[in-house]
């Protein structure tokens, strides 16, 4: 990950924030831990993998100060053990700025080969999952009138054959950020999602390789999240979709 595409402009007013990024021990959601260390943020990740997050704090201790980043072993399908977690991080730092909802997973078949199991792990992480998400962190959210942000996917307006698990946890996801979004800026929380079209990621067993140049990195979509949460509070781009500029 290159912080130099970070280090370029920096917000003093984003000093000691705090974030937690699940999903965040490679692909997309490190490479927004990348951006928001590099902006002086607090950053807490989470990922189902204790190997996986290892390597990522092993990397991002390279970087940026060690007492900036903490990692935790969770499946966000599991609302109690992520509960448990937001009151570690708030017990710490104190409070929870931004929320990127980031985990995911895909299964890809025609639905008379689409299996329950796979059905029903994609629900319960793509949909359920970032539920849990926002449910254990908002009255931390209230304090500190924070902003969430979830990772959806062009796919949750674009529908596709062997999708049909997918696109309904993306369709789904988008509908609930946009709604959570009207409900909650009464209290001065902002919710945006991005939705993204190829992604240089681990996404599906996929493992990143010089081919995939042409796709959106990791680090543009950081930079992306950067920008949104430093945008002037009287403004909110709700749905933000962002696509490779030369597809392949």
């Amino acid at each position: 990950m290159d912080n130099h595409t970070f280090a370029s402009l920096i917000y003093p007013q984003l000093k000691d924030k705090v974030a937690i990024i699940t999903g965040g021990s490679k692909g997309i959601g490190l490479g927004i831990a990348h951006a928001l260390l590099s902006q002086h943020i607090k950053v807490a990740i989470t990922a189902r993998s204790q190997s996986d997050l290892d390597l990522a704090k092993a990397q991002l201790i390279q970087a940026f100060p060690a007492e900036n980043i903490l990692c935790f072993q969770n499946d966000v399908r599991d609302l109690a053990g992520f509960q448990t977690v937001v009151d570690s991080i708030t017990s710490k730092w104190g409070n929870i700025d931004y929320v990127i909802a980031n985990a995911g997973v895909g299964h890809f078949a025609p639905i008379d080969q689409l299996s329950p199991d796979a059905w029903k792990d994609t629900i319960d992480i793509n949909l359920t999952g970032v539920y849990n998400t926002v449910h254990a962190t908002l009255e931390t959210l209230k304090k500190s009138q924070g902003y969430i942000i979830t990772l959806a996917s062009l796919a949750g307006t674009n529908f596709f054959a062997n999708g049909a698990a997918y696109n309904a946890s993306k369709f789904g996801l988008v509908g609930f950020s946009q709604a959570i979004m009207l409900d909650l800026r009464k209290y001065g929380i902002k919710v945006s999602t991005i939705m993204p079209g190829s992604v240089t990621s681990y996404f599906n067993g996929h493992v990143p390789n010089e081919d995939d140049a042409w796709k959106i990195q990791p680090e543009d979509i950081g930079k992306m999240v950067v920008d949104l949460i430093t945008m002037h509070p009287r403004t909110l781009p709700s749905k933000v979709e962002v696509r490779p500029s030369f597809p392949n």
